[in-house]
């Protein structure tokens, strides 16, 4: 489960950051994750519930954006989501697309309390 290494990742992340800015505590993480990135959203919220115990996220709302995949059509140049299970253009039927979107987890925001 890389869901447990990816939790890892942000806790680290969010210790980095908030060293840098004399933070004291993580109060709110939100990432994106891609309908296709492979990353399994009830399995990260639990890894997040268990590792964040005892760090500077033990406090921290954990937010999570769900990406819908976006796709290009490289024939007419739609941009949209496309039409499930099926890999043509919505607009054109062109085979030509392109993934824009939703293949990727990032981390959008993090949130931090300052040490006065």
């Amino acid at each position: 489960m890389h869901e447990f290494s990816i939790v890892d990742s942000l806790i680290h992340l969010a210790e980095e950051h908030a060293a840098k800015n004399n933070a004291k505590k993580v109060t709110k993480l939100e990432v994106k994750i891609g309908e296709l990135s492979g990353v399994e959203i009830e399995l990260l919220k639990t890894a997040f519930e268990t590792f964040k115990e005892g760090t500077i996220c033990e406090d921290a709302e954990f937010i999570i954006i769900n990406q819908p995949v976006i796709i290009r059509c490289e024939e007419c140049g739609y941009e949209g989501k496309p039409n499930k299970d099926e890999y043509l253009c919505p607009k054109c039927k062109s085979p030509k697309l392109k993934i824009i979107d939703g293949e990727d987890m990032y981390l959008m925001s993090l949130e931090l309390e300052t040490e006065d």
